[in-house]
């Protein structure tokens, strides 16, 4: 079993930046991809970023490149760097993991999880 909690949200202004983490503790050893997921009032859940064990990423397209996704194996931290956040990306953001392995890379597909944290909300005002 693996247990997650995030970390890190809060409210910021447009063009601003969060770091958000997420720390992992249990059988750590045994996951292949670990990723952040959002999801907004009214909105459908949605994949945001994933990585692998081999540090292949995978990122919603629409993103455009603002937010990167690391981790720290050391500390078995998860991190999302959010940069130039915009008010549309005001959402809870949770951390999945998963002890499946897939070829081709990390899904950003949320069946494929099956470990995931409560979330941490953030805000970003305009």
């Amino acid at each position: 079993q693996v247990r997650l909690v995030e970390s890190g949200g809060g409210s910021v202004q447009a063009g601003g930046s969060l770091r958000l983490s997420c720390a992992a503790s249990g059988y750590t050893y045994s996951t292949h991809s670990i990723a952040w997921f959002r999801q907004a009032p009214g909105k459908e859940r949605e994949g945001v970023a994933a990585i692998d064990n081999y540090d292949y990423t995978t990122y919603l397209d629409s993103l455009k490149g603002r937010f990167t996704i690391s981790r720290d194996n050391a500390q078995n931290t998860l991190y999302l760097q959010m940069n130039s956040l915009k008010p549309e990306d005001t959402a809870m953001y949770y951390c999945a993991a998963t002890n499946m392995r897939r070829a081709g890379g990390p899904p950003l597909v949320a069946p494929w999880y099956n470990y995931w944290g409560q979330g941490t909300q953030v805000t970003v005002s305009s």
